[in-house]
C-alpha cells in the first residue's frame, strides 16, 4: 500500500460538482472555484486561464512546500499545468498531459509550444495514451513518451450489462462544440427512412455552439448534458449506436466505454482505431461524411452487430482496464 495524496487548484466551480470522494486524501492549492463564473462559458474560460496565470507563483510556492512536507517520492502531474507548475518548483515529476494540449495548442502557439518543450523535457518520464500524442510530444521536444492508456472502469461498466435491455438509442456522448460536428449528426438525420431520437450526452460545451445545435432538436430527441458515470452507463446500454465524428482525436475514452458497453460506434477514419483489439474493433463502423447516407449506413451495420453479445478479449481487457493500466504506471514508474 502506499500514501497516495491527490493535489488540487480546482474541486468545482462553472457548475461542476465536487468529483472528490470523502476518504480521497486531498490536499490543496489555493482554491479557484470561488473566483470562477457560475457557468461554463467563452469568457469564463479566458477568465479561468488568465486566473491560473495570475496565481501561479503562489501555486509555485505551495506545491514545493507539499511536496517537501510530504517527502513525496514520486509526482504524477497531469494535465500540463500541473507539470508546468512543477517544473518552476524544481521537483521531480511524471506528466501526463491531454490531447489538445499535444495536438492543437502548440499550433496555434509559439509562445505555449516553447514552455511546453520545456516542461515534457524537465518530466522524468512522459505518458501519453495514444501513438499520435507520442510523435506530437517527439516533435515539439525530441522527448519520447510512453504509450499506455488511461483506461476505463470495465468492471463497473460490465457489472451493467443486460442481454435484455432495448437497444433504441442513438447517442452523441462528445463534446457540445464545433470540433466534435455535431451539427453533422442532425444532418444526416433527413437521410434515414424512420424518425430517429438522438440523445446527446456531453461533458463541456462551448456557450456559443450550444444554443445553434438546441434550436434544431426535435422533440424526440433527449438533451441530457453532463451525466454520472453510473447514468451514462445506463444510457449507453439503451444505445444501439453511438456517435463519434470529430474531426481531429487522440484515443478516445469514451468511445471505449461505449463499446465494452455493448453499443456499436460510429467514427471516422482516425489512428487510434488501427490499435484495436479485433473485438472491438468489430464494434467500429467507419463513416464518410461526405456521403449523405452515413448514418443509415451505421444504424444497419449497428443492427447486425448489436446482436451478438460484446466479450472482451484478454488483450482488450489488459489495453483498457483501469485498474490495470493503473498498476502498469506504478510498476513503471512509481
Amino acid at each position: 500500500d502506499r500514501d497516495v495524496r491527490f493535489v488540487t487548484d480546482l474541486y468545482g466551480g462553472e457548475g461542476y460538482p465536487n468529483l472528490a470522494e470523502t476518504d480521497d486524501k486531498m490536499t490543496s492549492l489555493f482554491i479557484i472555484d470561488r473566483l470562477l463564473f457560475s457557468r461554463q462559458s467563452r469568457y469564463g474560460n479566458i477568465w479561468r486561464n488568465i486566473l491560473k496565470l495570475l496565481v501561479t507563483p503562489l501555486q509555485v510556492y505551495k506545491i514545493r512546500k507539499i511536496y517537501i512536507s510530504n517527502c513525496a517520492k514520486i509526482v504524477h502531474a497531469h494535465p500540463m499545468y500541473y507539470m508546468f507548475l512543477c517544473w518552476l518548483a524544481r521537483i521531480p515529476y511524471v506528466g501526463t498531459p491531454q490531447g489538445d494540449e499535444m495536438l492543437i495548442r502548440p499550433i496555434k502557439s509559439k509562445l505555449y509550444k516553447y514552455f511546453a518543450s520545456k516542461v515534457l523535457i524537465a518530466a522524468k518520464a512522459v505518458i501519453v495514451d495514444s501513438h499520435q500524442m507520442k510523435d506530437a510530444i517527439k516533435s515539439i521536444s525530441g522527448v519520447t513518451a510512453h504509450v499506455i492508456q488511461n483506461g476505463i472502469d470495465v468492471k463497473k461498466i460490465l457489472a451493467r450489462r443486460d442481454s435484455k435491455v432495448e437497444r433504441e438509442r442513438i447517442t452523441s456522448i462528445r463534446g457540445m462544440e464545433k470540433l466534435y460536428r455535431i451539427n453533422e449528426i442532425l444532418k444526416a438525420r433527413r437521410y434515414v427512412n424512420e424518425a430517429q431520437q438522438f440523445t446527446f450526452i456531453y461533458p463541456f460545451y462551448d456557450v456559443g455552439y450550444l444554443p445553434g445545435i438546441r434550436g434544431n432538436l426535435e422533440v424526440q430527441d433527449c438533451d441530457l448534458g453532463r451525466l454520472e458515470k453510473n447514468d451514462m452507463y445506463k444510457i449507453l446500454q439503451e444505445s444501439i449506436l453511438v456517435i463519434s465524428i470529430p474531426s481531429s482525436d487522440s484515443s478516445p475514452r469514451s468511445v471505449y466505454e461505449s463499446i465494452f458497453s455493448g453499443c456499436c460506434v460510429a467514427v471516422t477514419s482516425n489512428p487510434w482505431i488501427n490499435m484495436l483489439p479485433e473485438c472491438m474493433r468489430d464494434r467500429i463502423f467507419i463513416v464518410n461524411l461526405e456521403n449523405k447516407n452515413w448514418l443509415a449506413d451505421a444504424l444497419e451495420y449497428a443492427t447486425r452487430i448489436i446482436k451478438e453479445d460484446f466479450i472482451p478479449s484478454e488483450k482488450a481487457l489488459n489495453l483498457f482496464d483501469e485498474s490495470r493500466s493503473l498498476c502498469k504506471v506504478v510498476d513503471l514508474y512509481y
